[in-house]
């Protein structure tokens, strides 16, 4: 961290408003243009939520009463010298601030400390900075911290490589977690962002950028198939440390290989049917191109927003779990009759269904809609939209059947009806028969 990082004061809820009139060109941007936005696959396999008994709760009587504190986290850097650390320390105590965590995170000149703080809640972010500023700490960033800050750091590192290692979907959230709040972008193989934007370069040029020390608030690291993972966090600048656990994520993921969890869930339509929903991956390409020409032009044309000789071009990018989730449904024969995507876009979320023709109106893509948006709220997504016509009475229907607070936006035809997840996403409609792991 350098000297000229300006003091700040942040909460978690300080986030800027967004705009959210789309032009006509943005909302039939292709599935290519998205393949550049942030990634933060959430943590389900198929998206079931088994229901749960609801109890209220409340402190016990004989529970003592407990003074009120709040939980900070604050970085500042300080000079590497003996005793600077403990004159900020003796600040913190003098205002009653408690010290519950500490990392290290050396620089060149100077350490970035890391804390995690207890702090009466009379004490405000601005009164503790101040202190710090007082015992030399310099670059002061702080914000609020939760129940969950508590997990010690090592622990937390361990955590995020077992999930990393059972699922090759959660090395973007893994690095969202470790990180923070950053902008994860992938690059295919000849392309290297600059200041925000792509540059095509030859192969051998991105990949010599593909990796170094953090570049102040933006950090390069080389992609396991071969591109280029950029994360940006524009309010903190990264450290050494930082990045080298990043890259260790990346290189267990390397490693690895891809993979998904092998599960599925069996479930019962109204009619009857038994069909299957699984992850799906780019091992159903096949089985999903033959899909698309049992589908109808107007089915495809409802979903893909674009030329219908061009849907098959886009599995790869819909299949790939660098870019989101995929679900796939399969009927008792093993027939692929429906997919529901996924894709991350910064803080809100796209999702996007596909039902063959034969299989519609069965409750397939309100099922599929549900798990999806499960998948979102678990991710910690704050909404999810979908991209459709007006005249596609299935997916507003399907939409509005989720329950959650809805806003409509409509263009030249083209509706956006955006869903907040700040209210319980629904769970699965349908009957389980059973759920099983998926053989080899």
């Amino acid at each position: 961290m350098t000297s000229d990082m300006t003091d700040a004061v942040r909460t978690k809820n300080d986030r800027p408003e967004q705009h959210r009139s789309r032009g006509p060109v943005a909302l039939l941007r292709s599935w290519w243009e998205r393949r550049t936005h942030d990634h933060a696959p959430p943590k389900g396999d198929t998206g079931a939520r088994p229901p749960a008994d609801v109890r209220e709760a409340g402190p016990s009587e004989a529970a003592p009463a407990l003074p009120e504190a709040v939980l900070w986290r604050m970085r500042t850097t300080v000079r590497d010298e003996p005793g600077s650390l403990a004159a900020l320390c003796t600040a913190l105590a003098g205002r009653r601030v408690d010290i519950l965590s500490l990392q290290t995170h050396p620089l060149a000149e100077g350490t970035v400390d890391e804390f995690l703080l207890r702090a009466p809640a009379e004490v405000d972010a601005n009164a503790v900075t101040r202190a710090v500023a007082q015992a030399g700490g310099a670059g002061t960033w702080i914000e609020r911290a939760d129940a969950h800050d508590l997990v010690d750091a090592p622990t937390r590192i361990l955590g995020l490589a077992t999930r990393t290692a059972l699922d090759s979907a959660e090395l973007p959230l893994a690095l969202r977690q470790l990180l923070g709040r950053c902008s994860i972008r992938s690059l295919p193989a000849g392309a290297v962002g600059v200041d925000g934007a792509d540059m095509e370069v030859p192969v051998e040029g991105a990949l010599a950028h593909a990796e170094g020390a953090p570049e102040n608030t933006l950090m390069r690291l080389r992609a396991p198939e071969g591109g280029v993972i950029t994360v940006e966090r524009p309010y903190l600048p990264f450290t050494p440390t930082e990045f080298a656990r990043a890259r260790a994520l990346v290189e267990l993921d390397a490693q690895l290989g891809p993979r998904l969890p092998r599960r599925q869930d069996v479930l019962t339509l109204p009619q009857g049917n038994a069909i299957t929903v699984r992850r799906a991956g780019p091992h159903d390409i096949d089985a999903a191109k033959a899909m698309h020409e049992r589908c109808s032009q107007r089915t495809l044309g409802l979903r893909y927003h674009g030329p219908i000789g061009d849907a098959d071009r886009y599995l790869n990018h819909l299949l790939s779990p660098r870019f989101g989730r995929t679900l796939a449904v399969e009927t008792a024969s093993g027939r692929l009759v429906g997919l529901g995507h996924l894709l991350w876009d910064g803080d809100e979320t796209e999702v996007a269904l596909l039902v063959e023709d034969a299989w519609q109106r069965r409750g397939i893509g309100s099922e599929l809609l549900g798990r999806l948006v499960t998948m979102a709220a678990e991710a910690g997504c704050d909404s999810v939209y979908a991209v459709t016509q007006s005249s596609n009475t299935g997916m507003v229907a399907a939409m509005r059947g989720l329950g959650l607070p809805l806003d409509y936006q409509i263009e030249e035809g083209t509706l956006v009806i955006t869903a907040r997840l700040d209210v319980t996403p629904v769970s699965s409609r349908l009957p389980y028969d059973h759920e099983q792991p998926v053989g080899d």
